[in-house]
């Protein structure tokens, strides 16, 4: 009589089975979940970070008193319009808003063009000489800005652009950060074989550069992009050197708020509120490019 023995049972098999059926393991199509811990801190981080923000729209709806109260109010006040009305009272906030638009604007979109036709040659094309280049324009990122500023008052006066946004575009539309970080985005992320293929059909360099390039790099020319608006938006050096209080931007127009022997800490943070919003509205635009350039540059295909 012929017994047949039952087949042996494999524990590493199923211990395998058994690992990947619990949820929150780190396995390809898998989704991860994170415990409670994880979420609070999540939850603590978006509080610290919004909070300035929660707070500016709380100073700006209230008075110069409330905000001398201790301990402060954290609840919003009844006083947001009234205070935009000293706003626009105290400063030209509209000229100034379209100045720091047209400004911004302009040095983001010649930044990000520049810097993407700058970073493709960098990064794929071979000339002589290239590798010096790109070390000399990485240099150029150590030397302080404030050592430039007479020399580059002294040309724009030379030019008679003083007071004239073209003083504060011009020297902003190309930047060697910009120029580094699309070099590296584009080295990650465009394949050679895809520019030798455009080569074989016929596509000239610059036929490579907006049918190949360009759609490759707009997740990274999205970030740069946002960097350079909110750099651009926020600067207050360079526009109160080269501009006046009859053509200002947002930042230079602040400094004219608030003004007399106490100042109106309301009047400047409801200012401010009114000079933050273009920037979130930019953001809002293209966080969703955002977000897939850092996926992208996570995640290796």
């Amino acid at each position: 009589m012929t017994v047949l023995a039952a087949p042996p049972t494999e524990p590493s098999t199923n211990r395998e089975r058994a690992r990947t059926a619990r949820p929150g393991r780190n396995r390809a199509g898998r989704t991860m979940h994170g415990g409670k811990l994880a979420h609070a801190i999540l939850i603590f981080a978006v509080l610290i970070s919004a909070f300035p923000f929660y707070w500016t729209i709380v100073a700006a709806s209230r008075s110069n008193a409330d905000l001398a109260k201790v301990p402060p109010t954290l609840l919003p006040g009844s006083n947001l319009m009234r205070n935009f009305e000293a706003v626009l009272e105290e400063a030209d906030i509209g000229k100034a808003l379209l100045n720091s638009l047209i400004v911004s604007g302009s040095i983001t979109v010649g930044t990000v063009l520049c810097c993407t036709l700058a970073g493709f040659a960098f990064a794929k094309l071979r000339f002589r000489g290239r590798g010096a280049l790109l070390a000399i324009t990485v240099g150029t990122m150590m030397i302080p800005p404030q050592l430039g500023v007479i020399p580059l008052f002294m040309l724009i006066a030379k030019l008679e652009w003083v007071n004239q946004l073209q003083a504060v575009i011009l020297p902003g539309l190309v930047s060697a950060f910009g120029v580094f970080f699309m070099r590296q985005y584009l080295v990650q992320s465009l394949p050679d074989e895809l520019i030798e293929a455009a080569r074989v059909d016929g596509a000239s360099t610059a036929r490579i550069f907006w049918s190949v390039v360009v759609p490759i790099a707009r997740p990274g020319m999205a970030v740069l992009g946002m960097l350079t608006f909110m750099a651009a938006w926020n600067d207050f050096f360079w526009p109160i050197v080269a501009l006046s209080s009859q053509e200002p931007t947002v930042q230079v127009a602040l400094r004219q708020l608030g003004g007399g022997y106490v100042h109106d800490q309301s009047v400047i943070m409801a200012g401010t509120l009114l000079g933050t919003l273009p920037v979130l509205l930019v953001f809002g635009l293209l966080g969703r490019q955002i977000v897939g350039g850092i996926m992208q540059g996570a995640v290796k295909g």
